[in-house]
């Protein structure tokens, strides 16, 4: 029995071994089959190259010859693909002219990623700012992850003549802009105002704003700053007393501009050093944006970041508290005056409550003093004669015997005969 059981064995463990080989041997000639297919398919990429290498240069021909007659200026170049050049945004429309009513299709290259970007017609080529577009009529498109966008944007007259353009530019972050020229149809064209001569301004230095808040600010006083800019004159007269316009503008919305006047002469060719206040009202806190323009452009802008007056909030909390709490006790106060006291109110109570260890609430003294249990009992005697359930004498007995009532000893302690005794 012993030796047909180890043969038993002995054949069963063999037979594990014999299929876990044939399985390894399976798995290797597939990997085999796998390898000498990818070659083969390789070998035939390489083999089939030089043939589709002139195909495709074949269908990729129309579109270098469209390309070609693109920049030789055949077609118009409105509708031609395009990329931004420099890394500089740009603008292109569908149509150089419409009237009003109609619209054109305003496309743009190179902006930054995700950016929000307004679209408007000026007049007179938009050298007196947004004043003279169409601000009522324009439109905003977000750029697409790469920095493209298309958006439709409707045909309307300007404030200003033509020539008109059509102005795109960012709303946050990082100014940027760009413009095509667009007329628009029926809408009179009156020649550009003359430039100035002298007196013409340009930023030659990075503005900086100078200050710091106070306890005040905390509380929600109105934040000051002083904006610093280096201006140099590229005009040939001096430029005297010049009148700057300082904005500030917060989120999306636009800025809200202040004439300021800086007292000083600025000669041509020379530069400098512009000083003026900034202020926001009472409150204000987050993130702010400064522009300052002169003769029409704006000539910089600088973030400001304003902090959140926590004193205020700290004030109104207290007050919430302080007020509620105040109204209380007021309230408590006239009720317990205006209440009626009853009678025995204030014995009730003063029974009520338990007396403080060590003394009594009638002689201030402690427990056991000489005289306390003999005031105690006449006051009860008192009180009991007061009410008439008790007579004169039972002051000198104890409270709850009578002389009559109180049980004989004589009784208490004889013992019953029993029966048959004499």
């Amino acid at each position: 029995m012993n030796g047909e059981t180890g043969t038993g064995r002995s054949t069963g463990s063999g037979g594990a071994r014999a299929g876990a080989l044939r399985a390894v041997r399976a798995t290797e000639r597939a990997v085999r089959r796998r390898r000498r297919r990818a070659a083969a398919a390789l070998v035939l990429c390489l083999a089939l190259a030089p043939a589709l290498l002139p195909a495709a240069a074949a269908q990729a021909a129309p579109y270098a010859a469209a390309h070609a007659r693109y920049a030789s200026a055949q077609v118009p170049y409105a509708s031609a693909p395009y990329a931004a050049a420099d890394g500089k945004p740009t603008v292109r429309l569908s149509a150089k002219e419409a009237g009003k009513g109609g619209s054109v299709t305003v496309t743009g290259r190179g902006w930054r990623p995700k950016a929000l970007l307004t679209l408007l017609i000026c007049g007179q080529n938009m050298i007196g700012g947004t004043n003279a577009c169409a601000n009522g009529d324009g439109r905003a498109v977000t750029t697409d992850t790469h920095g493209a966008f298309r958006r439709k944007l409707p045909v309307a007259e300007p404030p200003k003549p033509c020539p008109c353009v059509v102005h795109v530019a960012t709303v946050t972050g990082a100014a940027a802009d760009a413009e095509a020229p667009f007329k628009v149809a029926g809408h009179p064209v009156a020649p550009l105002p003359k430039e100035r001569t002298g007196g013409r301004l340009a930023v030659v230095a990075q503005p900086r704003l100078t200050g710091s808040s106070n306890l005040l600010t905390w509380f929600g006083a109105p934040a000051q700053r002083e904006l610093r800019v280096t201006v140099g004159n590229l005009g040939s007269a001096p430029a005297k007393d010049p009148v700057f316009q300082v904005g500030t503008s917060h989120g999306v919305f636009a800025p809200q501009w202040a004439e300021q006047q800086w007292r000083g002469t600025v000669p041509a060719g020379k530069k400098a050093e512009v000083r003026l206040p900034v202020e926001l009202p009472a409150g204000a806190h987050g993130d702010y944006l400064v522009s300052l323009k002169y003769g029409g452009k704006v000539l910089v802008e600088q973030p400001w970041g304003v902090g959140r007056p926590w004193g205020v909030t700290l004030f109104w909390v207290l007050l919430c508290v302080v007020v509620p709490t105040a109204v209380f006790r007021i309230g408590m106060a006239v009720v317990d005056r205006v209440r009626p006291h009853l009678p025995g109110r204030d014995h009730g109570r003063s029974a009520g409550r338990p007396r403080p260890a060590g003394r009594t609430h009638a002689a201030g003294r402690p427990p056991g003093a000489a005289g306390t249990g003999k005031r105690i009992r006449n006051r009860t005697a008192r009180e009991r004669a007061g009410d008439g359930t008790g007579t004169p004498d039972d002051s000198a007995a104890l409270p709850w015997f009578t002389p009559d009532t109180a049980p004989s000893t004589t009784t208490s302690t004889e013992r019953p005969t029993s029966k048959g005794s004499a």
